[in-house]
């Protein structure tokens, strides 16, 4: 499994993966509107914060992560996803993984962070399990739901991680 820079002219891989209104949101939050366009894509892409990988494995596309610069030394990590036919087989954590060393190694990060939704179990699982913890909590007013969504807030201090990470 490798990372390799995403190029917005790979657009519509996220395009066919990312295919309802919840699973934009699961995914995107609100960065995305739904239906995502290449336009959209391609725009948020070009920022010079966002730092976006395509996951392959055996030559294939598997997953999608996103590295986004806040300042100082400090990333969040964004848009995590893995194709609908490789999940459940430890990819996320991998690909997860890989971007905390590019992160640790090729931008100098000390600490990252993220938001999981609450319900995202095997997300927040993954976090949990490289070492992340959550430090606050807060409701995210869903355009997917009647109800409100839980957003845990997530960092991990790039400092202590483990020496495979380096």
């Amino acid at each position: 499994m490798e990372l390799v820079a995403f190029r917005p002219d790979e657009a519509q891989q996220l395009i066919d993966w990312i295919d309802s209104p919840e699973l934009n949101l699961l995914w995107g939050g609100p960065c995305y509107a739904y239906p995502l366009t290449q336009e959209q894509i391609s725009e948020h892409c070009q920022k010079p914060e966002v730092f976006a990988f395509l996951c392959r494995h055996e030559g294939e596309n598997v997953g999608f992560i996103e590295l986004f610069h806040l300042g100082n030394n400090a990333y969040r990590i964004c848009r995590v996803f893995i194709a609908p036919d490789y999940r459940g087989r430890g990819m996320a954590q991998s690909m997860v993984t890989q971007l905390i060393a590019v992160a640790k190694q090729q931008f100098a990060a000390r600490e990252l962070s993220l938001g999981v939704f609450a319900h995202n179990h095997s997300a927040l699982a993954c976090y949990q399990a490289l070492g992340f913890s959550r430090y606050a909590s807060e409701p995210f007013i869903s355009s997917v739901s009647d109800e409100p969504w839980l957003l845990y807030r997530m960092k991990l201090d790039v400092s202590e991680c483990q020496e495979v990470m380096q």
